[in-house]
């Protein structure tokens, strides 16, 4: 683990480890070869083009015309395809506190159509023990290609707050208990509901600005959380070419996601974003084996060796009139979205 509070890779733009009072609170490994080699849960990954699934693997209507994605779950594309942004290499700027990563994806880069440029900027700070990364992402057309394009970003970040090989005890406050319900190919099959158990096979009841907590095996949640309703969406979350706020950098504002807590390390979490929804998951398929080089062995991991917040915006929003304005960028305008973790221990 290193003394810094925030350590990041170019492969990816990935969050490699975040540091609170001697634990490293996100899963990943050492080296970079290793996440090429074992990284097939994401661990830290900046996901794009399009975080999470579109149907099919396939944009329906874009330009006035449809495009076929390449699949990597079943018949869909997920997390931007097989190499997706996050299996990318990134240049970096800056150093320290305040880093920034770029890419240029190129027309037809895992078949998403127009050439885009896309940064993603770290801001870190310490206050009394506090660590704070501020995340902000942006991403245009920079092509003559297409009028416009769909994206939707996110982090792909592991959280463990026990200091230990699961999340087992984490206690978790979600800030909206309303999600897509969705099909059997993870594609929403309707308009956001409370969730509740019964539903879609859910084992408890989730209500927003109440406790729960984690156990061994359950609950298992795999679902997007809604933060802004669909008939607000549209407008809400899409930014435009102008923004002047807050040190989040965002003309939108900044909503509560997830309070989250480990009595045993005593460790906090909370994740803020100005974006439309979020994906909890709590890790049920990580399956990574013990690995080994130059004389240093990192443990197997597990289910539920870490859980996910990802905020984005709508599951195969492109694919749906009342959403696809939230993830299609026009020429001329610029993708924005911040995501903030705040991450602190009690003191003993």
């Amino acid at each position: 683990m290193s003394a810094e509070p925030v350590k990041f890779l170019p492969l990816g733009a990935i969050i490699q480890e975040l540091n609170v009072n001697g634990v490293n609170i996100v899963q990943g490994f050492d080296t970079q070869d290793q996440y090429v080699k074992y990284n097939d849960p994401y661990f830290g990954e900046t996901i794009g083009r399009v975080a999470n699934r579109v149907g099919g693997a396939k944009i329906e209507n874009l330009n006035g015309k449809s495009y076929q994605l390449a699949a990597n779950d079943g018949a869909n594309s997920l997390h931007g395809g097989p190499k997706g942004w996050g299996k990318q290499v990134w240049e970096k700027s800056g150093s320290g506190d305040n880093v920034t990563f770029m890419i240029t994806s190129k027309d037809g880069d895992e078949g998403y159509p127009g050439t885009v440029e896309a940064r993603v900027n770290y801001i870190t700070s310490v206050e009394k023990g506090k660590v704070t990364l501020v995340i902000k992402y942006e991403a245009k057309l920079v092509c003559d290609e297409v009028e416009e394009t769909v994206l939707n970003l996110t982090n792909h970040s592991y959280f463990n707050l026990s200091g230990g090989s699961t999340i087992d005890g984490t206690e978790v406050t979600l800030y909206s208990d309303v999600y897509l319900p969705v099909d059997d190919r993870g594609i929403p099959k309707g308009l956001p509901k409370k969730y509740a158990t019964g539903e879609d096979g859910h084992t408890i009841n989730i209500e927003a600005g109440k406790k729960f907590t984690l156990g061994a095996t359950e609950p298992d949640v795999d679902d997007c959380f809604t933060v802004i309703p669909p008939h607000e969406s549209a407008a809400i979350p899409k930014p435009t070419t102008t923004s002047s706020v807050d040190p989040s950098g965002s003309s939108l504002p900044l909503h509560k996601l997830i309070d989250a807590y480990h009595p045993s390390t005593k460790i906090h979490l909370a994740v803020s974003s100005t974006e439309s929804a979020f994906q909890f998951y709590t890790g049920k398929y990580i399956d990574v084996p013990e690995v080994t080089e130059n004389g240093k062995t990192q443990p197997a991991r597990g289910a539920r060796s870490g859980f996910c917040v990802e905020p984005s915006r709508y599951v195969n929003a492109v694919n749906v009139p009342g959403w696809r304005d939230q993830v299609v960028v026009k020429k001329g305008d610029v993708y924005r979205s911040v995501t903030v973790y705040e991450a602190w221990a009690d003191a003993s």
